[in-house]
């Protein structure tokens, strides 16, 4: 098995911090991304099955941010 050897240099980068922001602020109108349709509320009358654990409701209800 040969093995070859290629000199390490150590990585020095060719582009300033200013040059990268350049880059970077050309780039940003290629990354836009569409915003998605927030959904719709659902009315209450239309949940189904959830259940809340009692130790979890005594849990929110002492917590004076959450509680009623």
């Amino acid at each position: 098995m040969v093995k070859s050897s290629v000199p390490c240099e150590p990585y020095e980068s060719e582009v300033s911090l200013a040059e990268l922001r350049g880059d970077s602020a050309r780039m940003v109108p290629h990354w836009v991304v569409p915003r998605e349709a927030a959904p719709a509320p659902v009315p209450p009358s239309l949940i189904h099955g959830v259940r809340v654990p009692p130790s979890s409701v005594r849990l929110i209800d002492a917590t004076p941010e959450y509680g009623a």
